[in-house]
């Protein structure tokens, strides 16, 4: 069984690799043509795809809590990074988004060209200050367009049972364009893990939190609570 599994997860890998290559290519045809509605039905599109692929292929599906907590308008939202999964479900779990991402990924190959037309705020991770500073700036920018703002507050994938700090850009953002975050757990590390091949079968549990206040906080008590919520959530939905 372990093997029959190994080969759909491979099969899998192979469809992801191939369906986001088409996308791509499909953005850079026709995306300058299109308003940002456009571009991101597409981006959707591709989401929708790859979460129905892995559910047949792997026997890997998701739910989703707390949608109810999802409000109207567009907000800063944080995310568990603990596997490649999210990247894929957050465009069809939330509206249409900007996503804050290491510049190297507008590097790669036509993907990385379509990415650009996406309009992500693309950070230099070892700037600093800086770096945080274009969240800001940019953020500002791509919520007043009409977009939420999804943010990886760890950085970078985190293996299951580990903990890295929370960078407090996403809290910055929130505070200076006087909006809300909404924290999102799931268990997705647990299923994919962020190396090797294989996709567990399962139900990866995505929770939406409540929206959290920003107004008149500090940056770094905000991240604290988010961070805490989040963990929190994750161990309690594993069973």
């Amino acid at each position: 069984m372990a093997l029959l599994q190994l080969l759909r997860s491979i099969v899998f890998t192979g469809c992801f690799f191939l369906s986001t290559t088409v996308y791509a290519l499909i953005i850079l045809l026709f995306g300058w043509a299109l308003p940002y509605s456009g571009r991101w039905a597409i981006a959707r599109n591709w989401s929708v795809v790859n979460l129905w692929l892995l559910k047949v292929l792997c026997k890997l599906s998701y739910v989703v809590e707390g949608r109810e907590h999802l409000p109207q308008g567009h907000h800063v939202s944080m995310w568990k990074h603990a596997s490649t999964w999210e990247t894929i479900a957050q465009a069809s779990i939330l509206p249409a988004q900007a996503w804050v991402l290491k510049r190297e990924l507008l590097w790669i190959p036509i993907v990385g060209w379509a990415l650009r037309l996406m309009q992500p705020i693309a950070i230099n991770r070892s700037a600093g200050s800086a770096a945080v500073k274009q969240v800001i700036s940019q953020g500002k920018a791509r919520l007043s367009d009409g977009r939420w703002v999804v943010i990886f507050p760890e950085g970078t994938r985190t293996a299951v049972g580990e903990q890295r700090k929370y960078g407090i850009s996403g809290a910055l953002l929130a505070i200076e364009a006087g909006t809300i975050i909404i924290p999102v757990a799931h268990t997705a590390g647990y299923f994919w893990p962020r190396r090797g091949w294989l996709k567990r079968p399962g139900i990866i549990k995505v929770v939406i939190g409540r929206p959290i206040q920003t107004t008149g906080r500090d940056a770094r008590e905000v991240t604290a609570e988010i961070q805490t919520w989040i963990e929190t959530t994750i161990a309690s939905r594993v069973n």
